[in-house]
């Protein structure tokens, strides 16, 4: 049995059924229940058993052509059921998905201020720019805004949040009946953010939260994207297909971190991992080739169409991609675009071909094998510069995450590689990360405002 100083950070991306695009029609599913607090009440104790640091929930502002034929997109909104879930778990983080483009500051900070106070320390916030027209056009838009417009309006996003979950020191609350003070103003600020974007007084109305901040967690993966974390993220959650993409990406992000004064220890790098799971490797096989047998190739086609913005409609299932669009013409996910026309090209792969590829984890690593294979793949992937653990995708729920959670970790626990039992109570502390220090604590009094 191996044994590593150094241990994963190991997050579950709960997606309603799981992970497959067919997983909800799958026996084992439960997709009557994606509206049902107990049925992620139960997966959530799973996790938290399994001593996952957190389990992670994603959100879309619109609905796409494509609900005829998928679940994945209909479900409870996050906040909301991670309030829920903190009720009933106690050492898990619970990370929320949460748009900078069609939301305020204001409301995130104060949202995410109190499911950190609720959860006790708890919460984390998965950073998106959101991607799709249909989201514009429910927000009294008729267009997506350019890419690195979203990130530039996301980099002052966070400037005014975080000045937001600061606006109360930690000692501002003094509580004296006696005087009948409650708070000592001179430790309450304005923030008066006068910017591009945003205009924002301050303070917040919730005193600061237990970890100060959530932990700011990441997703995207183009070049704005990898600026954006290694300037703000704490943790991203990203997708490669192989471990030298994996390595390269590594040491991109970790590489730039220096000139934001940070240290590479600062920042998680998570892969996503869909992992289908049998006893021998011939029945994880067959367990996936059940699941691609349930694919509707009308739901795939679109959901390629929209991520390669071409209509795949016109072309043969069983012929090749058609000519595609330079990346810097894609004004939706440019880092997932790319991985999937460059995995096309590399493999070789039919239309359909690519949509069984891709159907597991849209462009997320799958991997049909043993516990032992799975934990192999995951050990070298973490012990060779690829990751600093993984963001696990179950294919298809609650099976994908009882047979994870049964068979792949306590492997992993045997060679030292993950926790056996929780050391902290916070999702900061689960990612060895530090508490931000408050920016108006021994600024002087003269350059702030006090209420």
């Amino acid at each position: 049995m191996s044994k590593h100083k150094r241990q994963m950070n190991l997050n579950v991306f709960l997606m309603n059924v799981g992970h497959h695009e067919a997983a909800w029609r799958h026996p084992g599913t439960e997709p009557q229940h994606i509206t049902d607090l107990g049925y992620f009440t139960r997966l959530a104790r799973l996790a938290e058993q399994a001593k996952f640091d957190s389990l992670f929930l994603a959100d879309i502002l619109a609905v796409g052509k494509n609900v005829k034929h998928g679940a994945a997109l209909a479900g409870l909104e996050p906040f909301t059921l991670l309030s829920a879930l903190a009720a009933v778990t106690e050492r898990i983080g619970l990370i929320g998905t949460v748009s900078t483009t069609y939301n305020e500051p204001f409301h995130v900070a104060r949202k995410f201020a109190s499911l950190d106070h609720i959860s006790k320390g708890r919460a984390g916030w998965n950073i998106v720019t959101s991607g799709s027209d249909i989201e514009a056009n429910n927000f009294n838009q008729d267009a997506h805004p350019e890419h690195s417009k979203r990130y530039d309006r996301a980099a002052e996003f966070l400037d005014v949040t975080t000045g937001l979950w600061d606006s109360w020191e930690d000692d501002a609350i003094v509580i004296d009946r006696e005087s009948g003070t409650f708070s000592e103003g001179a430790k309450v600020h304005e923030i008066n953010h006068d910017g591009h974007f945003f205009q924002v007084r301050g303070p917040l109305n919730v005193p600061r939260s237990p970890q100060g901040y959530p932990v700011l967690v990441q997703a995207g993966s183009s070049e704005d994207g990898k600026e954006f974390a290694a300037r703000y993220a704490e943790a991203i959650f990203t997708a490669q297909q192989t471990l030298g993409e994996a390595q390269r990406f590594y040491a991109d992000v970790k590489g730039r971190l220096g000139k934001y004064g940070r240290h590479p220890d600062e920042l998680k790098i998570l892969p996503g991992i869909s992992a289908i799971i049998g006893k021998t490797e011939a029945e994880a096989k067959e367990k996936e080739q059940e699941l691609h047998e349930l694919i509707i190739p009308e739901y795939g086609l679109n959901q390629l169409s929209n991520m390669l913005k071409v209509d795949l409609f016109t072309y043969p299932l069983d012929g090749p991609l058609p000519e595609l669009p330079n990346v810097e013409e894609i004004n939706g996910n440019k880092s997932r675009f790319q991985l999937v026309a460059d995995l096309a090209r590399r493999d070789n792969l039919t239309i359909r071909q690519l949509i069984q590829r891709l159907a597991g984890g849209r462009g997320h690593r799958t991997f049909a094998g043993t516990a032992v294979q799975i934990a192999d793949e995951l050990e070298e992937w973490f012990t060779q510069g690829g990751s600093d653990g993984f963001n696990v995708m179950p294919p298809y729920l609650p099976e994908g995450l009882e047979a994870f959670a049964e068979e792949v970790i306590p492997e992993l626990q045997r060679r030292g590689l993950f926790r056996t039992q929780y050391t902290g109570s916070t999702l900061r502390e689960h990612y060895g990360l530090n508490r931000p220090v408050n920016k108006f604590v021994n600024v002087p009094l003269s350059r702030v405002s006090g209420v």
